[in-house]
């Protein structure tokens, strides 16, 4: 009994450290991704993070979508001057971005490794398109909902968001996860289902 609950206790500790490092990576690559190319307050036209996030997200589960959000609210929001009042919801469009494919893939029970066409075919669904599409429409309206940008401002903030992240999504997101998901469930780490 003792031997299971040290168990578990190791791989909740495990997770905490994971969602620390995610959380910091998240961070980085939020902050660099508005720097690079902003299309508005908090805003990048190639947000790399959200290619790695939402691999994060189908490896680590709910771990993964704690470190999206965070990792938004810090990095593109607080480092980007966004309001904090604002910046509380508008990071929830990293959530949607990510927990959108770790839904589909589970209510699928697709392969996060992309094996089959089948696979990919959820991948660029939910993890491509709709995620994409979804994550862009929201964060494009809370930044008029909260006064930041203008209505008239949000097609083109949508338009910005989207096409950058379906860029940046499509070009990284399937090598990570075809080329580095073997290494993740060989280290044990892969969570099966929302949390580990």
């Amino acid at each position: 009994m003792n031997l299971q609950k040290d168990d578990k206790n190791s791989s909740l500790y495990t997770y905490v450290v994971i969602l620390v490092v995610l959380i910091i990576l998240n961070t980085i690559l939020a902050r660099f991704g508005v720097i690079a190319r902003p299309i508005g307050l908090g805003c990048s036209g190639l947000y790399l993070s959200v290619a790695f996030m939402i691999a994060f997200a189908l490896w680590f589960g709910g771990w993964g979508v704690i470190a999206a959000y965070v990792g938004c609210f810090i990095g593109a929001g607080l480092l980007g001057g966004m309001p904090h009042g604002v910046n509380l919801y508008w990071s929830l469009a990293d959530v949607w971005q990510v927990l959108i494919p770790l839904a589909a893939f589970k209510a699928f029970d697709a392969d996060v490794g992309l094996r089959t066409r089948r696979d990919f075919l959820i991948f660029l669904i939910f993890g491509w398109l709709l995620n994409n599409v979804v994550g862009a429409g929201w964060g494009a309206s809370i930044l008029a909902v909260g006064g930041i940008a203008s209505w008239n401002d949000v097609s083109g903030i949508f338009t910005g968001w989207l096409i950058g992240n379906l860029i940046v999504t499509i070009a990284i997101t399937p090598i990570l996860l075809r080329y580095f998901t073997p290494r993740i469930q060989k280290a044990g780490l892969l969570v099966k289902q929302y949390w580990a």
